[in-house]
């Protein structure tokens, strides 16, 4: 009995734990705290803490993700649960089954009725390339800088996805990071957008958006698909899921789609994408020299996306009868719809009866779309 007690004894993750895994049980306890605490993004960061935590109790220990092994005698012996979540990640199937889940929950009416804010979300992307250089300059590999870049898309599945395929060591830190810049928009996005922007500017009423036709967003989604994967096609893994799941909800005819897509579907892979997100974070891994300047680069890309789709509404202006309110350039980065809220918080400010949430969530979802785009170009020329 007192053999049986010791074994026992033995097998307790205390003694095989190590300050790194306390470390990193803290930065848990962190995220769980903003997300609870800040209602900051809590659907994301709860899962992704509580991954962290499964993957450093001492995975040895627990055996949660232990591949499966199988033995010359012929026996088997099954992986722990986690492994098997984490294929998911590994294989790039979680990215693409979200993208559908925001395609049917997104109204792309308001892009289709003022085109031209379609450039907006487009120069919001200069952030993802002007970073691509600077993590080269750091000395990443060209795959590595080019998935840091991607995290000044504002596009978590998108940083994901192009990790998993070019720098699965930097996967876990990517994606905290992408998702911990998006939780924090409503504090990065307002000062940014005051310093680029005057009084006057943030002033700027826009006309109201005209009504578009059933038939004009049913055409947007075909031809936007057919667009994308002709010139990048390798971005067709993410615009084509995208484009199906506004499909669905614009037929009008198959509610029970649009409902599995924009709430089964949608909610369960973001939990087994954030768990396996978490998962991936263990110590021995995200604990690293590099892992603070990925941070670091990665609020770079972030804040010069905001920065670049504010100047370049500015730009716009210059040669526009009916001017932008540039606020809503800082929407172009695809964190659909929190980033063209603060654009309509910060216009409010200025003017309590000034609405342009409408015309910010043109960049916003247009944003998405950029990001797949940038993520594709990418994947063209490094994959």
């Amino acid at each position: 009995m007192l053999e049986q007690f010791l074994l026992f004894f033995q097998k307790m993750a205390f003694s095989q734990m190590t300050f790194g895994n306390i470390f990193m049980l803290l930065i848990a306890g962190v995220l769980i705290y903003v997300a609870v605490k800040k209602d900051a993004e809590p659907l994301l960061l709860i899962p992704i803490a509580f991954g962290i935590v499964l993957s450093n109790i001492p995975p040895l220990a627990t055996g949660i993700l232990n591949p499966p092994q199988t033995f010359p005698d012929g026996r088997f012996i099954p992986g722990g649960f986690m492994y098997y979540i984490k294929k998911g990640l590994d294989w790039g199937v979680y990215p693409p089954l979200i993208f559908l889940g925001i395609g049917a929950l997104t109204d792309f009416s308001f892009m289709i009725s003022y085109p031209i804010t379609i450039f907006l979300g487009g120069a919001a992307q200069i952030g993802i390339f002007v970073t691509f250089i600077l993590a080269r300059a750091f000395g990443f590999t060209f795959k590595q800088a080019a998935s840091i870049g991607i995290i000044g898309g504002a596009d978590g599945p998108t940083s994901i996805y192009v990790a998993t395929k070019f720098a699965p060591e930097l996967l876990s830190i990517i994606a905290i990071a992408a998702y911990s810049y998006i939780a924090l928009i409503p504090i990065l996005q307002p000062p940014v957008s005051k310093l680029l922007t005057t009084k006057k500017e943030r002033l700027i009423r826009m006309k109201p958006p005209r009504k578009v036709s059933k038939t004009e967003k049913i055409l947007f989604s075909l031809i936007t698909t057919l667009v994308t994967a002709l010139l990048v096609p390798q971005s067709l893994t993410l615009v084509g899921p995208l484009m199906f799941g506004n499909l669905l909800r614009e037929v009008g005819n198959v509610k029970r789609l649009v409902e599995a897509a924009s709430k089964y579907i949608l909610d369960t892979t973001t939990i087994l994408l954030c768990l396996s997100v978490g998962a991936s974070a263990r110590a021995d891994i995200f604990l690293k020299p590099q892992s603070l300047l990925v941070f670091g680069m990665g609020a770079f890309a972030f804040v010069s996306a905001l920065a670049s789709g504010i100047l370049f509404a500015k730009l716009m202006n210059l040669f526009m009868k009916d001017k932008i309110n540039p606020l809503i350039g800082a929407a172009g980065v695809s964190a659909v719809p929190d980033s063209a809220r603060v654009a309509q918080k910060i216009a409010q400010e200025e003017d309590p009866t000034n609405f342009i949430l409408m015309h910010a969530m043109s960049p916003n979802v247009a944003g998405v779309i950029g990001s797949a785009v940038a993520a594709g170009v990418f994947l063209a020329i490094f994959g």
